[in-house]
């Protein structure tokens, strides 16, 4: 595995929480979580289902839905806040430069539409190179534009979705609370409200301000890019035409079998001119054709033309993969791929992923409920229960060194054929994430569970310079205690098999 300390960073979540208004209240499903993916390495999480994952995926990739609320943190890609830029820059990064794997392929593909026309959807949308020309040229003085308007609107609906959640928990507290109670709540409430109108108002006059003067710059911009556009396709056309009259004047001359060799150079001339104005078919069919056999789908110039039901499940998520991979992105976030396969058909996704990553030097995010997926994989792995990450270190530190409890029962759950202790399952449930425990949420699934767990959070405590651990297991004052039989014994039968 590569030294991770050697390796920047390409993308960095700090501190995000993630909230989701429901019915019955507040979900809060992310819960400060902070990491750094490195350029080249695999960062695998691993939790179960409803630890904040996907929700943390999904963040990154800018698809919550629309009941989410953010209520603090960032996630930077390229000195960018993605909590803060405009949809027409995520348009950009989207599927462009972070690519997403979902855990279903046959959700994930339309049905009824050949697997060809699947894989060359987003090439063919963004098939008029003049178009992308000119939308290259304006960019920056877009996005600068556009990302002031986002700004507005995301520091407006922040406040007005606090001010919205202030007024459910008022609502869902009002049949239990006295009538003084009631009666503050609805004097904070109309103070809220007062207070978010004047922020509503100076937040746009401030940035609207900017916003016009950004505008201004555009508009030249736009005329210039107009300009260069059409001087460009005015070169084209000219070099096209001269070309053409010579292969013309050529094929009349010539006679016989020269006539069609010269026949064929005018209709290259012919395919030159439209490539070089937009994305051909027959080009984006290369394409394609090309990222299918690199994911390891035999004859594809066959199965390019047929349907998702004609594919095995295994095939299915080759072909999600390929669409993941047309646009060439420098970050792949698979989230849980391998679920719905069987146990031969996830090890060679998990090889194929693993070699296509290799290849393309890309950084990957691979989320997964279960360690031993990840074993052979993982460059470093975070542990994430009840929306935090409660360990997190190199995959050797958390497989051979683990010092969280749940990460203990994670890997008591995993079967294995050199040990003998019978395996033991998690006890219990996760919390409800409406109302989260006040301490180590873990502590009422845990033999370790101490008083403090039940009234306090724990910290990060730095077991090494890449390994920490939210556990008061680790606090001086702690009594010592070891971890379950069944994983030191697994661990004890890992080193020796690897001597």
């Amino acid at each position: 595995m590569a030294d991770m300390n050697e390796n920047k960073n390409v993308l960095s979540v700090n501190n995000l929480v993630v909230n989701f208004k429901t019915d019955n209240g507040i979900v809060q499903a992310v819960r400060d979580v902070s990491f750094d993916l490195k350029q080249g390495e695999t960062l695998c999480i691993v939790g179960e289902s409803g630890s904040g994952k996907s929700v943390t995926s999904k963040a990154i990739m800018g698809i919550l839905a629309n009941n989410a609320i953010i209520e603090n943190g960032n996630i930077i890609y390229r000195g960018e806040n993605l909590l803060e830029v405009s949809e027409d820059e995520f348009y950009k990064i989207r599927g462009h430069k972070i690519g997403m794997i979902f855990q279903d392929p046959l959700s994930a593909l339309d049905p009824i539409v050949k697997v060809g026309p699947q894989i060359t959807e987003a090439m063919m949308l963004n098939s008029d190179r003049l178009k992308l020309m000119y939308q290259d040229l304006i960019s920056d003085d877009l996005i600068r534009y556009k990302n002031t308007l986002a700004h507005m609107d995301i520091a407006i609906e922040t406040e007005r979705k606090k001010l919205d959640v202030l007024v459910a928990e008022a609502k869902r507290r009002k049949a239990f609370s006295s009538k003084e109670q009631i009666e503050a709540d609805k004097k904070q409430i109309a103070a809220k409200q007062a207070a978010f109108k004047t922020f509503e108002k100076q937040t746009r006059e401030k940035y609207m301000a900017e916003a016009k003067q950004y505008k201004e710059i555009l508009a030249k911009t736009e005329e210039k890019a107009k300009k260069q556009v059409a001087e460009y396709k005015a070169s084209v056309d000219a070099e096209y035409k001269k070309k053409l009259a010579e292969a013309k004047s050529r094929i009349s001359a010539a006679s016989g079998e020269q006539r069609q060799t010269l026949q064929k150079e005018y209709e290259a001339i012919k395919e030159e001119y439209n490539s070089k104005l937009r994305i051909t078919k027959d080009e984006a069919k290369k394409r394609a054709i090309e990222v299918m056999r690199e994911v390891g789908i035999s004859q594809p110039e066959k199965r390019f033309n047929q349907y998702p039901f004609e594919f095995s499940g295994g095939m299915r998520q080759r072909i999600v993969i390929a669409i993941a991979l047309t646009a060439a992105p420098e970050i792949l976030i698979c989230d849980e791929p391998t679920t719905a396969l069987d146990v031969t058909i996830q090890a060679q996704i998990l090889e194929l992923i693993n070699r296509i990553k290799a290849e393309r030097n890309l950084s990957c995010i691979f989320i997964t409920h279960d360690l031993g997926v990840v074993a052979n994989m993982a460059d470093r792995v975070a542990v994430m229960y009840a929306g935090k990450i409660v360990e997190i270190g190199t995959a050797e530190e958390i497989f051979f060194d683990p010092k969280h409890p749940y990460t203990w029962a994670l890997l008591s759950s995993i079967p294995d054929v050199d040990s003998k202790e019978r395996l033991e399952a998690i006890p219990g449930t996760p919390p409800n994430m409406i109302y989260p425990p006040k301490g180590d949420a873990f502590a009422p699934r845990s033999r370790y569970a101490m008083n403090i767990d039940y009234r306090e959070q724990p910290p990060m405590f730095k077991v090494s310079d890449t390994h920490y651990a939210a556990t008061w297991l680790l606090d001086e004052h702690a009594p010592k205690v070891e971890m379950p039989k069944i994983v030191s014994e697994r661990i004890k039968n890992s080193l020796e098999g690897t001597k």
